[in-house]
């Protein structure tokens, strides 16, 4: 059985085929019909040239090297693909072989233009390397980060360069761009574990945990035996589908389960700051809402048993977490009903009670958004930019009204103290003039400074008159 031997006919018609087909931009179409016509004619070297541009314009500059080499084999004098090589060379960062193929096209031409230009850029490049290095070498990351700059430029398809200058970037803590990098560096060699470990790594450090784990799954399809990559594997994997498990727990409103998953997620990364910080946010999250859960069950619990102070008790913790002072204030004062001596109580009514006191403490400056040294123009041009902003008028719900309305008094409460001397005095001396308790006979609930109410009129507005 001979293998069929295509005749010059055939062979034309792929040449033929692949030169529409690239025109066309049909590129993987064209590829094929130039592989038929190599294999129907392996000694004609100007068909390897052609696939090598089809490969070229594909982007694959690897592929394209051995069928330059095949063609500038079979024709010593063809210069075009002897350009075409040292080029892809020079951008691979390879300058001496690049260097041999422009004097080579300059020894049949010595006026070619383009390679007396590129074997400038030969020299250039190995001077510039020849720097980078040496400014790695001495530990200056930042000037290397800056030559190597230059140097992709001139051979963006040399991963050397660029897996140095992601080192420099980790050195420098810019891991980010360190990962910019490596990831171009990952497709410039056939096998690039060493990078996508390190990519994997990066992520990892940054808290990106599924990034992470499909970078470290390249390196083990490369090899599924390499040990770094396995062990570094079985970290990340364990850690994300914890991770990912916590959330889940989170959506099905299973915080009690979550906070543990997260808690486990601690203990299995306890060196990489982002995740506990991350654990410890939603464990913080998880409380709140468990929190909401917990004020439901002991509600019913107190329902079944009013008289139990431990329901009481829990039900005012679970307040203090949603911050609902007077709530807790109340359950705790309850409780005491049913037992004055029990000190637990006592101390847990004192302190909801100062966080009931500090809440509502207002502080003036901070509402009004100016500093302590503020004199009394800064003041009032700051109340008239905000009273104007929060007028409830600017407000269509009656929930954004009812929020308007508290910031507008609010504001209004400000300037009023902090225009008058006396109340400033006061204020600034830890006391807040317009709290009730404060004051002597018990004027209390003077909630307008004014003395009247701008919202009964339903339609009063504003205006600000320049003085």
């Amino acid at each position: 059985y001979l293998k069929h031997k295509s005749t010059p006919v055939e062979i034309e018609h792929h040449l033929e085929m692949g030169r529409k087909l690239l025109a066309a931009g049909q590129l993987a179409e064209a590829l094929s019909h130039y592989h038929s016509a190599v294999e129907g004619d392996s000694k004609n070297y100007l068909t390897y040239y052609k696939r090598a541009a089809v490969f070229l314009a594909m982007g694959k500059s690897k592929s394209a090297l051995p069928d330059l080499s095949q063609a500038i084999q079979l024709k010593p004098d063809f210069l075009a693909a002897r350009l075409q090589r040292g080029n892809i060379l020079l951008k691979q960062g390879n300058t001496e072989e690049a260097r041999e193929d422009f004097l080579a096209v300059l020894n049949r031409s010595p006026d070619h233009e383009e390679a007396h230009d590129q074997l400038h850029k030969a020299d250039d490049l190995e001077l510039l390397q020849e720097e980078a290095h040496e400014a790695h070498h001495r530990g200056d990351y930042i000037t290397t980060v800056q030559v190597l700059e230059k140097v992709i430029e001139l051979s963006p398809w040399d991963p050397e360069s660029r897996e140095l200058r992601a080192e420099c970037y980790i050195r420098l803590g810019d891991p980010r761009k360190a990962i910019m990098d490596l990831t171009p560096a990952t497709r410039l060699r056939a096998d690039n574990r060493a990078a996508f470990l390190k990519l994997s790594q990066l992520h990892y450090s940054l808290g990106e945990h599924h990034d992470s784990l499909s970078q470290v799954r390249e390196c083990l399809k490369l090899d599924q035996d390499d040990k770094e990559c396995f062990s570094h594997y079985k970290q990340v994997k364990k850690l994300s589908k914890q991770l990912d498990s916590a959330e889940e727990l989170i959506s099905e409103q299973r915080y009690q389960e979550a906070i543990e998953k997260y808690e486990s997620v601690m203990r299995t990364e306890p060196n990489v700051a982002f995740y506990t910080n991350k654990a410890k946010e939603r464990i913080c999250f998880c409380l709140m809402k468990s929190a909401e859960e917990a004020v439901d069950i002991c509600s019913e619990a107190h329902q079944r048993e009013p008289q139990n102070i431990h329901v009481l008790r829990d039900r005012a913790e679970a307040y203090i977490l949603q911050q609902e002072y007077e709530k807790a204030v109340e359950d705790y004062q309850e409780a005491r009903e049913f037992d004055q001596e029990n000190q637990e109580l006592r101390e847990g009514l004192e302190r909801a009670q100062k966080l009931l006191k500090q809440s509502r403490k207002r502080d003036y400056y901070k509402i009004l958004g100016v500093s302590r040294s503020a004199n009394k123009q800064e003041i009032i041009k700051a109340y008239r930019k905000l009273a104007q902003q929060w007028h409830p008028d600017n407000f269509q719900s009656e929930a954004d009204k009812k929020e308007a309305e508290k910031k507008f008094i609010d504001i209004a409460s400000a300037k009023e103290v902090l225009t008058d001397p006396e109340m400033r005095q006061k204020f600034d001396s830890g006391e807040d003039p317009l709290d009730p308790e404060n004051q002597q006979g018990g004027g209390g609930g003077r909630e307008w400074p004014f003395g009247f109410n701008p919202f009964e009129g339903g339609n009063f507005h504003f205006k600000f008159h320049r003085h």
